[in-house]
């Protein structure tokens, strides 16, 4: 086996996945999986920049991060930055940072190879309960971009396609009202469609509909209705779409505040995840499918199985 570190800096996380892993037999054996919201993209939509206080932020996850994997001793690492890092003209600022606490250089990722790792990280799981009727359709909803990428049920990929839409960016283009007016949700609704009428990747020809990332499990333990967040029971549930919408009209209703009081709910996600729902909640109307499985396993999991592959 090989012990490899994977790191994934979104808009709105900066996370960690250090394992064990045998190409051979396609096994795992997890030693870190941490997650830090960071909101590195705090901003960029508008200013095209990195704040300086968005950067402190990950400076600190980052020295949390390097003692991980200085006690872990990973023999592969590779740093991953995606929206975020792809938009902001002073990201060489972070790029650097990262050398100097992790000793890595830090890949600023395309859309389409970010897409191609989270749909590799989601359907290696999904055999674990029979395999999935095809084509699948994988949703990573991010905080600066979503990603659409269909496929076959062994992991292949036959399209892809990277948008410019997320949850942070959606939020502080449209949302600021608390909780969110009528008119605030219609602009995020029609800024999503007129986005996804351009994708390449058409959501009716899925057959298997899966999300993965922060907005996708958020709203899968609203459905489940859990007093705390728990990954082992939000990992491959199966979603009926109107339980689905039914939580996204529930979020969008309360305020900031109130759905920090949720058992289940990251602080740091409080205030963007209505808009990340709006994505989820238009992508699955254009499905033809009534159910999604929510995947704990995503592009981080990606990452990680390309340092061996």
């Amino acid at each position: 086996m090989t012990r490899v570190a994977a790191f994934d800096c979104g808009t709105n996380s900066l996370r960690l996945l250090i394992a064990d892993l045998d190409p051979a037999t396609g096994s795992a054996v997890e030693h870190v999986r941490e997650m830090r919201i960071v909101r590195l993209g705090q901003g960029v939509d508008e200013t095209g920049r990195i704040s300086a206080e968005s950067m402190q932020r990950a400076f600190v996850a980052l020295d949390e991060y390097a003692a991980l994997v200085a006690e872990h001793a990973p023999e592969v690492i590779r740093f991953c930055a995606t929206s975020a890092a792809r938009d902001a003209e002073n990201a060489d600022e972070f790029t650097a940072a990262v050398r100097e606490r992790i000793g890595v250089e830090v890949e600023v990722i395309a859309g389409d190879v970010e897409a191609r790792a989270s749909y590799d990280g989601a359907t290696r799981v999904l055999g674990i309960n029979g395999a999935p009727a095809a084509p699948v359709l994988v949703l990573d909803i991010g905080g600066g971009s979503t990603e659409l990428v269909l496929g076959t049920a062994d992991g292949q990929v036959t399209t892809a396609h990277s948008l410019d839409i997320g949850s942070v960016r959606l939020t502080e283009r449209h949302l600021r009202t608390d909780p969110p007016t009528a008119d605030e949700i219609a602009a995020v609704r029609a800024d999503i469609d007129a986005v996804l009428d351009t994708c390449r990747v058409d959501p009716a020809l899925a057959r298997t509909v899966v999300g993965v990332a922060g907005t996708a499990t958020t709203v899968a333990a609203g459905v489940l209705d859990l007093p705390a967040y728990d990954r082992s029971r939000v990992h491959l549930a199966v979603l009926d779409l109107d339980e689905v919408r039914r939580t996204i009209d529930a979020l969008l209703a309360m305020t900031v505040t109130e759905r920090r009081a949720l058992g289940y709910m990251h602080p740091g996600r409080a205030d963007v995840i209505g808009a990340g729902a709006l994505i989820l909640e238009r992508i699955l109307a254009r499905t033809g499918v009534g159910t999604v499985t929510v995947s704990e396993s995503d592009i981080v999991d990606g990452i990680a199985w390309s340092c061996v592959s």
